[in-house]
């Protein structure tokens, strides 16, 4: 839980640049790799990393206005990276603009029940955090290049 608005911004950022170096190893006829038929394809989840910080600053209070469909992911993995950029950015503006330290630790209703605001946020990070994850297993599984996120990759260490 964060209870300081300066560890949520810093902590966001470290976050967003490692899936900002995921997101930039997407290939356009790569988007639709999934780990077997009818599961979540590469493309469905950056796109969902765009769009699932709108649901979840919601639950704190801020409106993040968004022009990104989360029906319609896009064919072009640019345009992933691209939106995804943008709506981070966002993120940063609103809370730097709507919260103060105090803000964190008030409680609003969440999945099961009252919880900090600064929990939520927390959430938000683990949720692209897991995300993420499951895009490094994809981006092998589809001989494209894994970054190193949260440290180096076995070909990283060649």
């Amino acid at each position: 839980m964060y209870r300081n608005l300066n560890d949520f911004l810093t902590e966001w950022s470290q976050s967003v640049d490692g899936t900002k170096a995921v997101l930039k190893a997407l290939e356009d006829d790569k988007l639709d790799q999934s780990i077997v038929e009818g599961h979540n394809s590469l493309g469905w989840l950056g796109w969902h990393l765009v769009n699932s910080p709108v649901f979840f600053v919601s639950l704190v209070g801020i409106d993040l206005e968004s022009p990104y469909d989360p029906d319609s992911v896009p064919t072009k993995a640019s345009e992933i990276l691209e939106a995804y950029e943008d709506i981070s950015k966002r993120v940063v503006e609103k809370a730097k603009e709507q919260f103060t330290d105090e803000a964190l630790v008030n409680e609003v209703a969440d999945f099961g029940g009252p919880a900090p605001k600064g929990s939520i946020l927390r959430m938000l990070v683990s949720h692209q955090i897991h995300h993420r994850g499951q895009m490094t297993v994809l981006l092998r599984q589809a001989g494209l290049e894994v970054p190193g996120v949260m440290g180096p990759t076995k070909e990283e260490q060649q």
